[in-house]
């Protein structure tokens, strides 16, 4: 999948460092090169000695990518299945995940670390008005904050400008292929001088109305009362009971990002930064694997499921030079997000077969809600006096709480049971948890020789980590409208150290070969599930076991061999790697014994191993060949009981689950003046995604995700400062698989009431439309 970064418009050439120019500039011979600062300085991408990608403006804008999930996909090393709306989805870097593949996808991560600026921050905001996208392969824990298990992502927003102002517009609109309404989306970006050369305000605003493409045909019409299986061969019966919704995953995002740069001089200045995002839809993008006979693009369950997250970041960077010794940079920042879902839970209590299903009617389903609260400050000094010795030192503290609660509601069940009960409250529970972590990281760089350079460096961590929760089972346990939960508390610890050494020798301008060696790590902490309650009373039981309330860090060691050339006057441009990596304790989704909650737990090791590799020729002045090829083979070193579903054991030589093999892609593009003054663009790339394991070894029902090919074109035309844009994704309506809830185990009937919670996430269909950007 990340290969398809240099797929669609070969005037992007990213990943190799080249910049893009835009659709109105004229064709060039040799493009400039991007710079970059993921090291913490600024210097040309092919002469940095480590793995990163990057992506610059003209790619995001041209590529038509809008999120995380989108940009992932043209990134080597990285995979990210597009789950839709719903969540952030589940970012695996060179295939270092040992979790079931998922439809939703999450909204926290710890095994890689995104920044936005110089802030850490884990969320999927829309890529508006952005400068570039850094993404660095392997652990960067001696030079970020944030420690990284597998690597880092930098979000770069282009900066107020203090001389300019300037408005740029865009709009796009477009049909999606099984989906009865159209789509469109638009934002604009907004450059303010304030104070020349001192004070300036940016300001970006943008709104995202995609219809969605997944019918519910089966939605209950009076919960507790409707037939959740009427007779399906009679259409009465089937009307009087069922109701249908189309297209439940649409979205709706408002997005906007203000920032205010003050700066007194060129060695002092202060951006401060406020985000806001606010994200809706009704439903999942995933079938029910044709369950009651519904289709590829229907979902069988019995409730709408409709989510809303909302973001919220507040920062400020200083960057202050010290009297050409080093530059300070303090990045200070406050950041929550809301999540509020609802789903079908009938499935799960089923499976559990409390006799709930004894009620002809029964149905459930679930009121969730997660509060996510995080501040962080990072403080780093990098030196600016030259010289052979170069270095980089810093301090991080981060905060992250966590408020959670759900309630499983069963309409109609109480007074099936004789229970009194209106709220219909079958189980509740809440979780208040709260983690922090301190660290202290440097890294030194000694150059040997013009062309030889040595690189060192460690970091310190620890971390505490608590949590309080309760839970309560009102049918059984309490009198309405008392809920009485179980409440119990826990916490856990840990530190360590990591380390990192890496050199690279340049043979001219044009070749150079890097090694590196370096730990990552992952912070362990607390499952959000109440803990149970000593002792655990006889009954129904939601909670976590003492062994089950906790995980530890995982770590990995990373040896990676690398090289950057160019050839042909810089016509033709090549990157490659080949690294291996060790994983240890490894951090893996797993359940309860009461209740089956997903929790995280350690078990077994692992190892990853692979290459990549990406070239970029330009053939002519107005054709460009790219292409990129990545091979990933991560698996189990070693075995455990019950690892896959808290219930399966796994073995040495397990493949691990989520990350394709074999994935690539090849891109042509075509660029030509015209005579009337317009520039003419067409691009066309075929991506491949190779054969991916739902879970580890496909243990427990675990199943192989076929392979697929997709196609995307666009031809466009720019002039001046305007540019338009004919697009088509998935350009033939590929339909495919690209994650898995729940497995084969899961099919079948209690007591003669089907089970629906068996679900595949489904490739989103042909998408074609039109682009307009305008500049001011």
């Amino acid at each position: 999948m990340g290969l398809k970064h240099y797929l669609l418009s070969a005037s992007i050439l990213t990943g190799l460092g080249l910049a893009t120019p835009s659709l109105a500039q004229e064709d060039q011979a040799v493009m400039e090169e991007l710079v970059v600062t993921g090291t913490r300085r600024a210097v040309n991408l092919q002469d940095v000695s480590i793995n990163m990608t990057a992506v610059s403006a003209d790619a995001i804008e041209a590529q038509r990518l809008d999120n995380m999930r989108e940009l992932a996909a043209f990134t080597p090393g990285v995979t990210m299945q597009d789950t839709g709306p719903r969540g952030t989805g589940t970012m695996i870097v060179r295939g270092l995940s040992a979790n079931n593949t998922s439809v939703t996808g999450e909204n926290t991560s710890k095994s890689v670390a995104t920044y936005l600026g110089e802030v850490p921050l884990y969320l999927d905001f829309k890529l508006l008005d952005i400068d570039r996208v850094e993404i660095l392969l392997g652990p960067q824990g001696t030079l970020y904050g944030q420690g990284t298990m597998a690597g880092a992502v930098r979000y770069l927003p282009r900066r107020p400008d203090t001389d300019d102002f300037s408005v740029d517009v865009h709009a796009r609109g477009y049909s999606l292929s099984k989906s009865s309404n159209l789509g469109w989306s638009g934002d604009f970006a907004l450059n303010v001088p304030i104070v020349k050369d001192h004070i300036a305000w940016r300001s970006v605003v943008g709104y995202f109305d995609d219809p969605g493409f997944m019918d519910y045909p089966y939605l209950l019409r009076t919960p507790g009362v409707s037939d959740p299986e009427p007779d399906f061969s009679d259409p009465a019966a089937v009307n009087a009971n069922l109701r249908k919704r189309k297209d439940l995953n649409d979205e709706e995002t408002f997005t906007t990002r203000q920032s205010l740069l003050v700066r007194a001089n060129d060695d002092f200045e202060v951006n401060f930064n406020y985000l806001f995002q606010d994200t809706q839809t009704h439903g999942r993008q995933a079938n029910g694997v044709g369950v009651l006979g519904s289709g590829k693009y229907e979902a069988p369950w019995r409730f709408e499921e409709p989510s809303r997250r909302t973001a919220t970041l507040y920062s400020m960077e200083v960057k202050a030079g010290l009297f050409d010794v080093a530059e300070l940079v303090s990045a200070t920042a406050y950041s929550k997000q809301k999540v509020r879902t609802t789903g079908d839970q009938t499935d799960l209590l089923l499976d559990l077969d409390y006799g709930y299903q004894l009620f002809p009617n029964f149905n459930a389903y679930t009121l969730g809600g997660n509060d996510y609260k995080q501040f962080n400050q990072e403080l780093r000094l990098v030196s600016t006096h030259g010289g052979p010795l170069n270095w980089a030192v810093g301090g991080f503290y981060n905060e992250f709480k966590t408020d959670t609660f759900s309630f499983e509601i069963a309409p109609g069940l109480p007074e099936y049971l004789g229970v009194f009960r209106p709220d219909n409250i079958e189980y509740a529970s809440f979780t208040k948890s709260k983690t922090e972590e301190k660290a202290v990281f440097g890294e030194a760089t000694y150059q040997v020789t013009d062309a030889w350079q040595l690189t060192a460096g460690a970091r310190y961590f620890e971390y505490t980590a608590t949590i309080t929760g309760g839970t309560a089972t009102p049918l059984i346990r309490t009198v309405y409208p008392a809920i009485n939960y179980r409440v119990r508390s826990g916490d856990t610890s840990d530190n360590g150290m990591v380390y990192k050494f890496n050199t690279s020798y340049k043979f001219s301008d044009d070749l150079m070969v890097y090694a590196t060696v370096s730990n990552g790590y992952r912070i362990g902490g607390v499952n959000r599930v109440a803990p149970c309650p000593v002792p655990l009373p006889a009954g129904q039981n939601v909670c976590a076991l003492p062994n089950e309330l906790f995980f530890t860090p995982d770590k990995t060691l990373n040896k990676e061999l690398g090289l950057r050339a160019r050839f042909f006057d810089r016509r033709v441009a090549v990157n490659g790697s080949i690294y291996h990596i060790d994983w240890d304790d490894v951090q893996v989704s797993s359940r309860t014994v009461n209740g089956a909650v997903g929790i995280t737990g350690n078990a077994a090791k692992a190892k990853s191993q692979g290459l990549e590799m990406s070239f970029n020729a330009r053939v002519t002045d107005g054709v460009t060949l790219s292409g990129n090829y990545s091979y990933n083979d991560a698996k189990l070193t070693s075995g455990a009981p019950d690892v896959v579903d808290g219930t399966d054991d796994v073995f040495s030589g397990d493949r691990l689950p989520g990350t394709p093999k074999h994935s690539g892609a090849f891109t042509v593009a075509y660029n030509r003046p015209l005579d009337n003054g317009m520039n003419l663009t067409a691009n066309y790339s075929a991506i491949y995604t190779g054969e991916i394991y739902s879970k580890i070894g496909l243990r427990g029902d675990g199943e192989v995700l076929p392979d697929y090919w997709v196609s995307k074109a666009s031809i466009g035309v720019a002039r001046d400062n305007w540019e338009a844009t004919l697009f088509a994704d998935n350009l033939f309506n590929e339909y495919a698989v690209v994650a898995v809830s729940n497995d084969f185990g899961s099919v079948g009937q209690i007591d003669g009431v089907t089970k629906r919670y068996y679900a595949h996430g489904v490739l989103r269909p042909r998408t074609v439309g039109v682009d307009l950007r305008y500049h001011y």
